[in-house]
């Protein structure tokens, strides 16, 4: 838990040496080269995390929703082929201390799940010299629901997870956008006896636009394969998401699928138990409404989605 301490100040003391830094070269040229604007229209894509940060002084409030199975055992009409039932529930909200640090709180139903976020995109993709934008991510979540069993949670440190990740982005056209995130899991507590606590994940994703409103957006996030044991008590598969995201003014809206059951990090990625080919494929939503809580005349700079 220190450590993570540490890399938040970090995260903080990088955001504000990049804002002075950013100024400082403005100051000694102005005719630097221009900034990639919009890689990603959010700062989510369908599960994991994009480059884009709030802009200073934005608040932005997310709502995430999951349902059931389409198919399977647990799917079809009886079901409404998921509707009838919600396997998770996300609220956040996301705040740009500036352009470029983000930090965040939330709350998922699963295991009563608070989380706390920090995003701090470290470089930014320019029209010459610089070919991607990199962004570092990490999210602590605390499980606060009852333990099922005596000892779940040997101790209260045991009930915090940790996520950290690196963000590599690149905008090929106006059109396309790509990304490649390696992250690692730090989990204390394991409900599958033959998993392991701590693991590297690599996720992938990408955002084709369709018209001026409307993307087709996916990421899959490998899990399996890497270095998680093959003789697990559960059957595990890597999360794949595909979505429609919507830009309605100061919304934006994806309708999605996925077989992810979860919707944070810290719990989509060590218990997706659901496979596309075995119909454990459900619809979700996430919405999205920023809010603008600085000086009457506006957001400004490069940073921000």
């Amino acid at each position: 838990m220190r450590a993570l301490i540490l890399i938040y100040v970090f995260l903080i003391c990088m955001s504000l040496k990049s804002q002075s830094l950013d100024s400082l070269m403005l100051e000694i040229n102005p005719a630097q080269e221009e900034v990639v604007m919009a890689t990603f229209k959010s700062p989510k894509l369908v599960l994991l995390q994009t480059n884009e940060t709030q802009k200073k002084y934005a608040l932005t409030f997310w709502i995430g929703h999951r349902f059931g199975d389409i198919g399977g055992e647990f799917g079809g009409s009886h079901t409404l082929y998921g509707l009838d039932a919600a396997t998770d529930i996300h609220l956040g909200l996301d705040y740009g201390i500036t352009n470029d640090f983000t930090v965040g709180i939330g709350r998922s139903r699963f295991n009563e799940t608070y989380h706390v976020l920090a995003k701090f995109r470290l470089l930014k993709q320019k029209e010459e010299g610089m070919p991607l934008s990199v962004t570092l991510f990490g999210q602590s979540g605390w499980i606060t629901r009852k333990e099922n069993f005596q000892n779940e949670f040997p101790a209260e440190t045991d009930r915090i997870t940790h996520f950290l990740q690196v963000i590599l982005a690149r905008k090929f056209s106006p059109s396309l956008s790509l990304m490649l995130n390696p992250g690692y899991l730090i989990r204390p507590v394991v409900t599958d006896a033959f998993d392991q606590n701590n693991f590297l994940v690599i996720g992938m994703g990408g955002r084709l636009k369709i018209t001026k409103r409307f993307s087709l957006i996916a990421d899959y996030t490998l899990v399996n394969g890497l270095d998680r044991p093959e003789d697990t008590e559960f059957t595990y598969y890597n999360p794949l998401g595909i979505g429609l995201e919507i830009e309605t003014g100061g919304h934006v809206f994806s309708l999605n699928f996925q077989n992810a059951t979860y919707i944070t990090e810290n719990n989509f990625i060590p218990y997706t138990q659901k496979s596309w080919e075995d119909g454990g494929v459900r619809f979700g939503f996430t919405i999205s409404r920023n809010f603008y809580l600085g000086p009457k005349n506006g957001p400004s700079g490069t940073g921000g989605y």
